[in-house]
């Protein structure tokens, strides 16, 4: 869980603890598994897993930690361009992401687009199956600038050098 945020719900202000991640799995509709996988496959450029798991087919996306997701072909799966619109992570290649869309077999219905501030591109496409779909990439993140390095001090390594009799005649002579 994250940290403790204030709401108004009915007029009554409640404190709860807000979520590190609203999303833990998603599931994409798919009339045809094999159609659908490939176009997966193809567009992220993977081998996606499947199972078939009671009633329904499923293709998931390989994932270490984080957010999971399959492409799910069953009883009362049925794609749609009407629904919510689920963003899927486009790393930092959203452009060849977006030719092998339509490589695919997919469309993109609106190309790269500026969302704003920090928050990177977007782009929708509507995949095999007829679902509408968002591929999101962030920005690269901001690298620190590089440490200067300074330059060697030759004459206070020099003066440190001198014996400390001739230090002391130098300093004579200067006064």
């Amino acid at each position: 869980m994250g940290s403790t945020v204030q709401t108004g719900v009915g007029g009554a202000m409640r404190k709860f603890a807000a979520m590190k991640d609203y999303i833990t799995w998603f599931e994409i509709p798919a009339y045809d598994m094999l159609r659908a996988k490939a176009f997966y496959d193809h567009v992220y450029g993977m081998l996606m897993d499947t199972a078939q798991v009671g009633d329904f087919s499923m293709a998931y996306f390989p994932t270490e930690s984080g957010v999971g997701g399959a492409v799910v072909q069953g009883p009362g799966c049925l794609p749609n361009d009407t629904g919510a619109l689920l963003y899927l992570n486009a790393s930092a290649g959203l452009d060849p992401m977006l030719e092998r869309v339509q490589e695919a077999g997919g469309r993109v219905v609106m190309g790269r687009t500026l969302i704003g501030g920090d928050a990177g591109w977007f782009a929708l496409i509507i995949d095999t199956e007829g679902n509408r779909l968002a591929l999101h990439e962030r920005p690269a993140a901001k690298k620190a600038a590089p440490a200067r390095k300074l330059a060697p001090r030759k004459a206070t390594a020099a003066k440190a050098r001198k014996p400390a009799a001739k230090q002391k005649a130098a300093k004579g002579k200067a006064r």
